[in-house]
């Protein structure tokens, strides 16, 4: 994987007035802070992830951590527009130690579903098993089985592929993963 290029620190999306609800989510009660997304919020791509990663290294400058550098990555590679592109997560912080990840995805996901209907996506991508299984409400959901076709969520065209962490930690599936962006790509750029 080249990852020979400058990735950028996208802008924090922050949660809207109404999402007031979400901070009885047992993530948040473990980390107050909640990041509805990153990038544009009028981008046609919505990507979605389980959770946001780290933002800030120890001395509190910004900088951008490898799952999003190689989701940056990827997005270059297949032609699209970084502001084509806007990131968003199932959960609404990162988890900072354990939690009942089942009732918090259950708990988060009509927060993910509103703001996918608010935004009105022409595609939308969803990374990694996590994301997957909550989406499609199925635990034996894996992105080795579903990749590389296209899906309908919320009736809009969606694929799914590896999470971006996997990727770096998991070289040999970069290939599967820009396979993936290329065949968004294509459909989106014969689109527009």
């Amino acid at each position: 994987m080249d990852l020979d290029f400058t990735p950028i620190v996208l802008p924090e999306h922050k949660a809207p007035e109404e999402s007031v609800d979400y901070e009885q989510c047992e993530v948040y009660i473990q980390n107050p802070r909640i990041i509805w997304g990153e990038g544009n919020p009028a981008a046609p791509i919505i990507t979605v992830l389980d959770n946001p990663g780290e933002r800030r290294d120890k001395e509190g400058k910004e900088f951008v951590c490898g799952t999003r550098q190689t989701l940056q990555w990827a997005i270059q590679r297949c032609g699209l527009n970084i502001n084509d592109v806007y990131v968003t997560y199932l959960l609404k912080c990162r988890p900072l130690r354990r939690y009942d990840k089942e009732r918090a995805r259950a708990f988060s996901k009509p927060f993910l579903t509103r703001q996918i209907e608010k935004m009105q996506p022409v595609f939308i991508v969803l990374l990694g098993d996590t994301v997957v299984q909550t989406i499609f409400n199925n635990a034996d959901a894996h992105v080795k089985d579903l990749r590389g076709t296209w899906h309908t969520y919320m009736e809009c065209p969606s694929i799914v592929s590896y999470h971006p962490l996997a990727v770096r930690r998991r070289p040999n599936l970069a290939n599967y993963f820009i396979q993936d962006w290329e065949m968004l790509s294509q459909r989106f750029l014969n689109k527009t």
